[in-house]
C-alpha cells in the first residue's frame, strides 16, 4: 500500500524528464522553423526561450497556478478553524506549515501548489468550506497535504507551465506558416514547412496527454497517503460523494489548471461521466471513493 512519502524520488525524476521532453519539443519546432525561414535565429531564440520557460515553471509556477485560480490568502483570524485544522495535519504528517489560500467560488474544490515542502500551498474555495463537515474536509486537506509528501505537486504545477507554453509556441508556428510567408526559393521550405505543421498540431496533444495521464494516476495515490494520514478513509470518501453531487462547475477555469484539483473543475454533470477517461483529467469519482471504502 501507498504510504505518505511512497512516491517522492519518482516524481522527482518524471519532473525532470518532463522538463527535458518539453526541451526537446520546443527546440524540435525551433529547429523545424528555422529551416522553413531559412533563419538559423529562430532556433536560437526557441533554445533560450525554452531554458527560460523551464526555470519560470520550476520557481514561479505556483504563483501563476494561484493567479489564474483567484486565489487569495486566507488570514487565521477570518479562516481560524481551517487554519488550525491545516496545522495540525501538517504536523502530524511531519511537514512545514503550509501558505494557506481561499478562492471565492460557490463550486466545492481544493488544490496544492508550490515546488516543494518549503514552499507549498494549500487552496480550498469557499463552496468546500461551506458544504463539508471537519471530518471531510480533513479527508480533502489530507489529501493535498499526500500531494505535498509525495512531491507530486512539483511535478503538476510544472505541468501548467509547461502544457501551456507548448499550446501558445505551437499556435504561433501555425499562424506564421500560414500567415507569415517563407522563402520560396528554399527547396526544402515547403516540406518543413509541412512537417512544422504537422509537429505543431501535434505537440499540444502530446503535452496535453501527458497531463491528463499524469493527473488521473497522482489523484489515486494521494485517496491512498490521505486515507493513511488521518485514519479515516470514510471522511475523504464522504466529501468526495458531497463535492460530486454538488456538481456546478467553477466560475473562474484553466485548461492549464485543471488537473492540480482535487475534482474536475468544469463539474460532474451527466456528460462529464461519459466523456471518456482518456480526456478527463480525473479518475471517476465512483472508482475514487470504491477504492477509499475498500480500504475501510
Amino acid at each position: 500500500m501507498a504510504t505518505l512519502y511512497t512516491h517522492q524520488g519518482q516524481n522527482v525524476r518524471k519532473t525532470w524528464m518532463l522538463m527535458s521532453i518539453f526541451l526537446i519539443i520546443v527546440i524540435g519546432l525551433g529547429f523545424v522553423f528555422a529551416r522553413v525561414y531559412d533563419n538559423p535565429n529562430i532556433l536560437y531564440f526557441f533554445v533560450i526561450f525554452s531554458v527560460v520557460m523551464n526555470i519560470v515553471g520550476y520557481w514561479y509556477s505556483d504563483k501563476i497556478a494561484l493567479r489564474m485560480a483567484g486565489a487569495h490568502p486566507a488570514t487565521r483570524e477570518k479562516y481560524f478553524d481551517f487554519y488550525n485544522l491545516v496545522e495540525n495535519l501538517a504536523i502530524t504528517a511531519g511537514l512545514p506549515m503550509p501558505k494557506i489560500f481561499v478562492i471565492e467560488d460557490p463550486s466545492p474544490n481544493a488544490f496544492a501548489t508550490g515546488r516543494d515542502k518549503n514552499h507549498a500551498v494549500v487552496a480550498v474555495t469557499t463552496g468546500l468550506l461551506a458544504i463539508l463537515n471537519k471530518t471531510e474536509l480533513e479527508g480533502v486537506v489530507a489529501h493535498e497535504m499526500s500531494h505535498i509528501g509525495n512531491k507530486d505537486m512539483l511535478l503538476s504545477t510544472v505541468i501548467v507551465v509547461l502544457v501551456g507554453f507548448i499550446s501558445i509556441v505551437s499556435d504561433m508556428m501555425i499562424r506564421m506558416t500560414f500567415f507569415g510567408g517563407h522563402d520560396n526559393d528554399n527547396k526544402n521550405s515547403g516540406i518543413f514547412a509541412i512537417i512544422g505543421i504537422v509537429l505543431a498540431i501535434l505537440a499540444p496533444i502530446a503535452a496535453l496527454l501527458i497531463q491528463l495521464a499524469i493527473s488521473r494516476k497522482r489523484e489515486y495515490l494521494a485517496d491512498a497517503s490521505g486515507a493513511l494520514l488521518t485514519r479515516y478513509p470514510e471522511g475523504l470518501a464522504s466529501a468526495l460523494e458531497k463535492i460530486s453531487q454538488h456538481g456546478i462547475p467553477m466560475k473562474k477555469q484553466s485548461t492549464a489548471i485543471a488537473h492540480l484539483y482535487i475534482a474536475n473543475p468544469k463539474g460532474s454533470g451527466a456528460f462529464g461521466r461519459k466523456v471518456s477517461g482518456l480526456f478527463s483529467t480525473h479518475p471517476q469519482v465512483e472508482d475514487r471513493i470504491k477504492k477509499l471504502r475498500e480500504s475501510l
